[in-house]
């Protein structure tokens, strides 16, 4: 059996569609470590988590955030179900910066009645964020 030389991306959060199309390799942060996909990629389901996302169409890479969802991997598809996701170019960085900040003096002076692992996650959201804005920035 020939195998496709693309994969179908559908890329969606509850909110919008971030991408459909047809690629060449993508990337996904699951709960157990990033993994990468392929055309002919063997069936798979998994959960994500807070990181980037990566997907690769000829020369062109392109970026996005994600935070939670699942991804199902069917033969010639990866359908990529985000709870939260912008792409890179969408990232508005002093925002990013700021929630930044804001994770960083809520962990810095903890409360007695505080969410520490609300507030970590709110950390690791606003540094991911930044992190793939630069990526975008820099991709050559």
């Amino acid at each position: 059996m020939a195998t496709s030389k693309s994969i179908r991306l559908e890329f969606v959060t509850p909110e919008r569609a971030i991408a459909h199309e047809d690629v060449d390799e993508v990337e996904l942060p699951g709960e157990e470590g990033f993994f990468g996909v392929l055309p002919g990629h063997a069936p798979l389901l998994v959960a994500l988590k807070t990181g980037p996302i990566w997907y690769r169409s000829g020369g062109e890479k392109h970026y996005a955030f994600i935070s939670g969802g699942f991804a199902e991997v069917t033969g010639d598809r990866v359908s990529v179900l985000a709870t939260v996701a912008e792409r890179a170019e969408d990232i508005d960085v002093a925002r990013a910066e700021a929630a930044k900040r804001r994770a960083e003096d809520r962990l810095a002076k903890p409360v007695a009645d505080m969410d520490m692992e609300r507030a970590r996650i709110a950390m690791l959201r606003a540094i991911a964020r930044l992190q793939i804005a630069r990526l975008n920035r820099t991709r050559g």
